[in-house]
């Protein structure tokens, strides 16, 4: 039985983190975004190296998190 890290959120799309393995993964994708944000200096090449990394940073996230997260990603309205 596979351990989930997400679940689905309740109102819009995506999901959210449930165990510390899933809030761990959030945070150190934060904290990778933080750092180049601070470190990358501040000229042409730096900014295309901070999205560079930033879009890497998002892009492995949303795959890990895609891939832990019970059950389907949808558009979810809530209640309804």
């Amino acid at each position: 039985m596979p351990t989930y890290w997400f679940k689905p959120k309740r109102h819009g799309y995506g999901a959210t983190p449930i165990t510390w393995q899933g809030w761990v993964v959030t945070g150190v994708a934060v904290l990778a975004i933080a750092l180049a944000a601070v470190l990358v200096p501040p000229n042409a090449w730096g900014w295309t190296a901070f999205f560079a990394v930033e879009a890497l940073v998002i892009a492995v996230l949303w795959v890990v998190s895609r891939r832990k997260t019970e059950g389907e990603w949808r558009w979810r309205w809530g209640d309804r």
